[in-house]
Order: structure tokens, then C-alpha cells, then sequence
């Protein structure tokens, strides 16, 4: 490593995250922008003001518009750890509307595949979120599901595998 890669490394080891995996192997090939990168992703899992449960739902979100297998394994457990239901992971990962969520959950879902399918969100959804989160949320909720792209679009394109063992969670909905 270059002493830019290895101080970028060295940045990502010893924050929260604890270790070098998913995006940021890929990320270390340019180091200011992998840098800023995992300095926003940082602060996006960490410091949301949308609760984790929901952050990480808006995460698996943007996992499944991505087909992004890697995504989805690393954030999944994550999410259920921290309190999403597992009936609406898995409606989620096999493509269809949730059954049973809440309505927090709800807007989340709503705000989300909206903003990913239509590039942009109703009427309804914008301010369904706000009057739920306040305007940072609505931020945040944008944040976290465009920094998550760049997270799946480096996976996708870097074809960064699962751990040997560990079937694809995503079934392949692309037709």
C-alpha cells in the first residue's frame, strides 16, 4: 500500500467498523475518495438521527433495488439485530411489498423505493417522512439510500464475494 492507501486503512481499522472489508478494498485504489467515502458512511450507520432498525431497513432497500448480494449479507443480520422484523427482510429479498410493517416502517419503504425506482419521491411520501423524522431524516433517508448505492455499485462492479460457504440471500429479480 501507498502511505495515502495505508492511512486510509489504518482510518477504517480503528473506527467503528473495526476491520477492512465490503467497499473499502475496492475504495483504497483511490485513497482521498475512499477516505470521504467511509468518513460519510461512517456517519450515515452511526450517527443517523433515523433510528438504527430503520436505517438499516432503508439499507436492505437499496441492497435489493441493487441486487447487491454482499450488501444484503453484511447488513441483514444487522438489521435484525436491531430490531426489524424478519417476515419483512424476507419479503423484502424475494421483491414484494412487506406484509406487516409498521407504519415507521412503512414511510421508510414508501420514501425509499420510490426515491430508487422513480428518482424521485410523491407528495405523499415526502411529507409523510418529514412529519415523521423531520427534515434531517428526510435527509439522512437520502443519504443513507445514495451512499448505499455507491456501496453496491462498487461491490457489483468489484465483485466482491460472500465468505466461502455463504449462499447469494438475493434471489436474481433482473429480468
Amino acid at each position: 500500500m501507498t502511505p495515502e492507501q495505508r492511512r486510509v486503512a489504518e482510518a477504517i481499522m480503528s473506527g467503528p467498523r473495526g476491520r477492512l472489508s465490503g467497499p473499502f478494498n475496492a475504495w483504497l485504489r483511490s485513497p482521498e475518495v475512499g477516505d470521504r467515502l467511509q468518513r460519510v458512511g461512517e456517519e450515515l450507520r452511526f450517527r443517523s438521527s433515523i433510528p438504527a432498525a430503520l436505517n438499516e431497513f432503508a439499507i436492505l432497500i437499496t441492497a435489493r433495488e441493487w441486487s447487491s448480494q454482499y450488501e444484503w449479507y453484511a447488513h441483514h443480520p444487522l438489521a435484525l439485530k436491531a430490531g426489524l422484523p424478519d417476515g419483512v427482510a424476507t419479503d423484502l429479498a424475494q421483491g414484494r411489498r412487506p406484509e406487516g410493517m409498521s407504519e415507521d416502517q412503512r414511510i421508510v419503504y414508501e420514501f425509499c423505493t420510490e426515491l430508487h425506482r422513480n428518482r424521485v419521491v410523491s407528495d405523499a411520501s415526502f411529507a409523510a417522512a418529514k412529519a415523521r423524522f423531520g427534515e434531517r431524516g428526510v435527509v439522512d433517508l437520502i443519504a443513507v439510500s445514495g451512499y448505499y448505492v455507491a456501496v453496491s455499485m462498487t461491490l457489483n462492479t468489484a465483485q466482491v464475494g460472500l465468505p466461502a460457504g455463504v449462499a447469494p440471500p438475493l434471489p436474481d429479480l433482473r429480468k
